[in-house]
Parts: C-alpha cells; structure tokens; sequence
C-alpha cells in the first residue's frame, strides 16, 4: 500500500477536492443538511476557518485556513466524511469495506494543495466559485446555491455577476 506524504503545516492554508465514490450521484446536494450539521460539528470539535467552499452533487472543494499551532486536517475530514456516512442508510457493502468500516460512500483519498501565497490562494477561490458552471450545472456563478460565493457577495469582495454567464465565454476549462 502507497505511504501518502501528506503537508504538514501548522497554520497551513489548503485547497480539498473531496470526491464521492460514485461519481454519477447527487448525494451531497440531496443530503445538503446533514453534510451542513457534519461539517459544522467538526469544525466545533476541531476548529478552523472555511474561506471558500462549494458543495457539487458528487464531490466539493474547500478551502481551509488551520489553527496557528495545528496541522491535522486529516483528522477534520474523517470527522466529516464519517459522520455524514454513518447518517446514511447502510448500503450493501464487500468484505473489504466492512474490514475497513466503510459504507463505500466517498473516494478513500482526497486532494490537498498548500496554498503557496496570495495570487495561488486567489486562483483557488476562483476555481472554487466557478466550478459549478465548469460542470454545467449552472450559467452563472450566482446560481449555484451550494457555495461560499455568496458570502464573498455579501461582504463586498466579489461583484453578484462575478465569472459572467457561460453563453457569454469562450475557450475550454478542464482540469
């Protein structure tokens, strides 16, 4: 089994992509609140600051700015994924996922990326925002109701027609 080297940065900003196993379900936006009431108990529990996030229905990207003297956010995602699994209906599962206690739910790895300074940490709230209309789910940024674009609206730092409408644009976006 590969040994994942993971950042360890205490006070460390980073960027997640945390993905459903099954890539074709809808379970994070049909179980919004319940992902909402895990994501919020881990952050009560093991607390750090959310400043981008957005939930699609099969995977979500965050952004996470850590206490100044921790570094485990491993921890914080296992609380997450965890608690929002155990909240599901069991679903029938291989002997591996019962040796490993896992409902076969999420992707067992996710991404991480340290953020390296302000231009890398503003490209990835941008990639954040945007990507509901990256995957075709909406035409506008505005339209996704599922992100902290909002927030960002709210505050001033970012304009309601932030990222245009789709029909507008031109060129690819791929990953």
């Amino acid at each position: 089994m590969p040994n994942y080297r993971r950042a360890s940065i205490k006070g460390g900003l980073f960027f997640f992509t945390v993905v459903l196993e099954n890539r074709s379900s809808h379970l994070l936006v049909e179980q919004i609140e319940w992902l909402k009431s895990c994501y919020r108990l881990a952050c009560e529990r093991r607390p750090f600051e959310t400043v981008a996030l957005c939930v699609l229905p099969d995977h979500l990207h965050a952004i996470w700015a850590l206490p100044e003297n921790d570094a485990d956010y491993s921890i914080r995602w296992s609380m997450i994924k965890s608690g929002f699994s155990r909240g599901l209906k069991p679903q029938t599962q291989s002997r591996s996922l019962l040796a490993k206690r896992e409902k076969g739910i999420w992707q067992r790895r996710y991404w991480e990326h340290a953020i390296r300074n302000q231009a890398d940490l503003e490209r990835h709230i941008d990639y954040v925002h945007f990507n509901p209309v990256k995957h075709g789910h909406v035409s506008r940024v505005s339209d996704w109701p599922h992100s902290s674009f909002h927030r960002f609206i709210e505050r001033g730092w970012l304009a309601p027609d932030w990222g245009g409408d789709v029909k507008e644009m031109d060129g690819t976006f791929g990953e």
